[in-house]
């Protein structure tokens, strides 16, 4: 699905391509003419946010200035802030609630061996931090088997909430379907305070209780990092029109643009690009590689574009259409540490600030670091 900007030659449009190191910047003036800029993705001594910064300077405006509809047409943006923080484990603390007897289902999880002879399982780290139990349950034909306790579930929701806990993630056995308990702690959680409520009936409602939960968790994991990310940028052009790249490939109005259809933003992006540029030099068959400073994405082209409905990211599982891009944590700038007996690269990356050491800003060891030791940049 693509979201077209409106035809007016008399202003700009904007594509953007947010990455954890570096944003760059595609450009058509007002003329038709095409012009690019390339920023650190961030630079505080400098600017606020990159992608405005870039903006901005392309427009000849001052730092403080509002960028304006008159201006411009449209922002389309593709970002790996939910990648990156998924990649980094730097999404905000999150709650779990779910069904009495049910707290180490996720956990459990499916009980999938890939590699068969491993000795050595290591399970994902999971990425709620605390989890409630509430009395309740509906069964899978609607009965009301055990009402709700909201007394008992608002208790233990205030103590999640004094601990400084703001994003929850509600799952409920067969919540997919029989929603009246998941909107009841929903609102109990509102109630409180919290500002991030991810509801499974909401947010993946279909049946599995683990894929469900698994995706209300990123969700909520995820959305409020994303939020404040387009608040931030959207209160700087208020009034444009700006649309954000999802997983799938396709473009959502800033408003509607959701963790879990965050999580390949980026890459996404990257993708249709290559493939259109491919198709107008006569290749129908390519394999994408793109290496930024934070994560190295691998994709597969072969005359369509290969979607996923359930996928694994990062050793997270979600349910949410995304492109069929495999995602590690592995960029320029990923630090390098030796742990004792071996060097490892990532999965932290040193990022735009302070970056790489030979950025000259205090910054830690990073591969890009290796390269211009190696001779493979030249410093110049």
């Amino acid at each position: 699905m693509s979201t077209p900007c409106p035809t007016n030659t008399q202003r700009w449009q904007f594509w953007i391509d947010r990455g954890g190191t570096f944003t760059d910047i595609v450009a058509r003036r007002p003329d038709g003419s095409i012009t690019t800029a390339k920023l650190l993705s961030e630079n505080p001594e400098q600017y606020r946010d990159a992608a405005v910064a870039g903006i901005r300077r392309l427009l000849g405006l001052g730092s403080g200035e509002l960028i304006t509809p008159a201006q411009v047409e449209c922002v389309k943006m593709g970002t790996t802030v939910a990648t990156n923080a998924l990649l980094e484990r730097k999404g905000d603390r999150t709650l779990l609630v779910t069904t009495r007897g049910f707290r180490d289902a996720l956990r459990i999880a499916y009980q999938n061996r890939p590699r068969l002879f491993d000795r050595h399982i290591v399970l994902p780290e999971l990425l709620y931090e605390q989890v409630i139990e509430a009395d309740e349950r509906i069964g899978a034909d609607g009965e009301v088997v055990q009402p709700l306790d909201a007394g008992a579930l608002r208790t233990a929701l205030e103590a999640a909430y004094a601990d400084g806990i703001r994003a929850c993630a509600i799952v409920f056995m067969h919540g997919y379907r029989h929603t009246a308990h998941e909107r009841k702690a929903a609102d109990l959680a509102r109630q409180i305070g919290f500002t991030q409520v991810s509801v499974s009936h909401e947010v993946s409602p279909l049946m599995k209780f683990v894929s469900r939960g698994d995706t209300t968790v990123v969700d909520a994991y995820l959305s409020p990092i994303l939020r404040r990310y387009v608040e931030q940028v959207a209160s700087e052009m208020p009034g444009v029109p700006l649309y954000f790249m999802q997983s799938s490939g396709g473009l959502t109005q800033a408003d509607r643009f959701q963790g879990k259809d965050a999580i390949l933003s980026g890459p996404a992006g990257g993708i249709v690009g290559m493939v259109r540029t491919a198709e107008l030099a006569g290749f129908e068959r390519v394999i994408g590689f793109d290496m930024g400073g934070t994560s190295t994405d691998v994709s597969h082209y072969a005359g369509e574009f290969e979607r996923a409905f359930e996928t694994q990211v990062a050793g997270v599982r979600m349910r949410a259409p995304m492109m069929s891009i495999h995602t590690v944590a592995a960029g320029g700038g990923s630090i390098l540490t030796f742990d004792g007996s071996r060097l490892r690269a990532g999965p932290h990356s040193a990022g735009a600030n302070p970056g790489p050491a030979c950025y000259r800003r205090g910054g830690p060891l990073a591969v890009t670091d290796a390269n211009v030791m190696l001779g493979k940049i030249q410093p110049t």
